[in-house]
């Protein structure tokens, strides 16, 4: 017979509050949007005000970057299992030539296809689940959803890779789970049940929700909450927690990725060498400094008339604990990349290693849709140029040594070979491959041919009728 007995159990879960959801969604937002949303917070909250440094703070360098962190995350009374040990901005004064100079015409037309194609090409799909996941995302609508059946893509691969929607299926499934969350979802129940999948399973009014978002979402669209509590058997209280969840979650997640590209660039950090290392420095004309007004905060007593003041304290503290943490992760992810990609500074593009979102997930301990978004519309001005956080991500090639290769150190190496070709005598993708195998890159014509077009070069053949007599 089995006896009653209690057992004390230590784990670690991500918990979405409001912080943490807040938090996540400044993440994503490139500098342009951010200074929008804090102009609109500091015209709105009278709890916030902007943050002067002092004349000492613009004298002294920021924090040396292995100075202590402190634990941010703690205050805001949240568990934050992918951002953790968060600390102050840190980096050194800018030089001179630097610091006046920030914004940089944008001429990338990445849109939300662009933006999935990426992730797939940074997962760890197979060649032919990555043919399968570009059929897929090829016909994905602005807004996020599949806009043919699985039969119709099915029917497209059928003499390319004869694939089935048995191989299909768990493909899209992948896709859906990529950022933004839900985006493949081939109704909106399907978008919001991906969704919520991602909370923790002790999140309040998770089980009603999952129900709803299944079975119930006309009886919430008719606003039928009697019917709906006769159906779930719950009370009103519980189905309000439900449906609070519910209306957090993105009806359109397409709609989170910019279609167009915006008129400049304002980069995110700074990298620069110092004596005999890379630094990378964050920076400060990117967004005022915020705090709490301790003033006013001092003057709310606990009367009932003061209540919407207590909700505006609140709400400032959380956006203060959030711009720390977006400040700190970016960092994070930029140095982290630099650790990595060192040599394609002191080198150029050619020395580019192979990089993928898991590869920086690991290093500093946070999950790849979190990378994905603090490397998605993020930049960095470093002396080879200014380039989106996503530049230095790219897929491998096995070297004949047993090695792998950078994507972007072949393009490279194919443009320069190109460039020292004979004139009027253009080498062609087969050559291009035989020449690589020479220098220990084994590929194959059909990729080299797809990273010559990527370059924007012709043919040999109009290569050689363009050529000059």
């Amino acid at each position: 017979m089995l006896k009653p007995s209690l057992q004390l159990r230590l784990g670690q879960q991500l918990t979405m509050t409001p912080q943490l959801q807040q938090a996540i969604r400044l993440l994503q937002l490139p500098v342009l949007d951010l200074q929008a949303e804090i102009q609109a917070a500091l015209e709105s909250n009278v709890m916030l005000e902007q943050d002067e440094p002092t004349e000492s703070e613009v004298a002294e360098p920021l924090a040396a970057e292995d100075e202590a962190p402190s634990a941010t995350a703690e205050e805001m009374e949240v568990e934050y299992a992918e951002i953790s040990t968060l600390g102050q901005s840190s980096g050194s004064t800018l030089p001179d030539d630097l610091r006046h100079s920030f914004d940089y015409p944008d001429r990338s037309r990445d849109n939300l296809q662009d933006h999935l194609l990426w992730q797939l090409q940074m997962d760890r799909f197979s060649d032919r689940e990555r043919g399968i996941g570009e059929a897929l995302i090829d016909a994905i609508n602005e807004d996020g959803y599949l806009s043919t059946s699985l039969a119709e893509v099915e029917e497209l691969l059928r003499e390319e890779l004869g694939a089935d929607q048995a191989e299909i299926e768990p493909v899209l499934a992948r896709i859906q789970c990529f950022d933004p969350v839900g985006v493949g979802a081939r109704d909106l129940s399907e978008c919001l049940s991906c969704q919520l999948a991602q909370f923790p399973d002790d999140t309040p009014g998770l089980e009603l929700a999952r129900q709803i978002a299944a079975e119930h979402l006309e009886l919430v669209a008719q606003q039928q909450t009697a019917q709906l509590r006769r159906r779930l058997g719950a009370d009103q209280d519980l189905i309000d927690e439900a449906l609070c969840l519910l209306r957090s979650l993105n009806p359109r997640p397409g709609g989170a990725v910019p279609s167009g590209s915006p008129e400049y660039i304002v980069p995110d950090v700074f990298v620069r060498r110092q004596e005999k290392r890379w630094v990378v420095e964050a920076n400060p004309s990117i967004a005022p400094r915020l705090r709490v007004n301790q003033t006013y905060a001092r003057l709310i007593s606990r009367e009932s008339e003061y209540e919407a003041l207590r909700t505006q304290l609140q709400e400032a503290r959380w956006l203060v604990k959030s711009l720390e943490i977006r400040n700190e992760t970016l960092l994070r992810v930029a140095r982290s990349i630099i650790e990595r990609q060192e040599a394609f500074l002191d080198h150029g593009e050619e020395a580019m290693k192979p990089m993928i979102l898991k590869d920086i997930a690991e290093a500093i301990e946070m999950h790849e849709s979190t990378i994905s978004r603090a490397t998605t519309g993020k930049y960095m001005h470093t002396p080879r140029g200014v380039f989106e956080f996503r530049f230095f991500f790219s897929s491998h090639v096995s070297s004949t040594d047993g090695g792998e290769i950078s994507s972007t150190a072949i393009r490279a190496r194919i443009r320069k070979l190109v460039g020292d070709e004979p004139a009027g005598k253009p080498l062609s993708d087969s050559k291009l491959a035989d020449l690589l195998e020479h220098e220990g890159i084994k590929v194959a014509r059909r990729t080299v041919a797809k990273y010559r077009e990527s370059l924007g070069i012709p043919s040999s053949s109009d290569r050689r009728r363009l050529a000059p007599s």
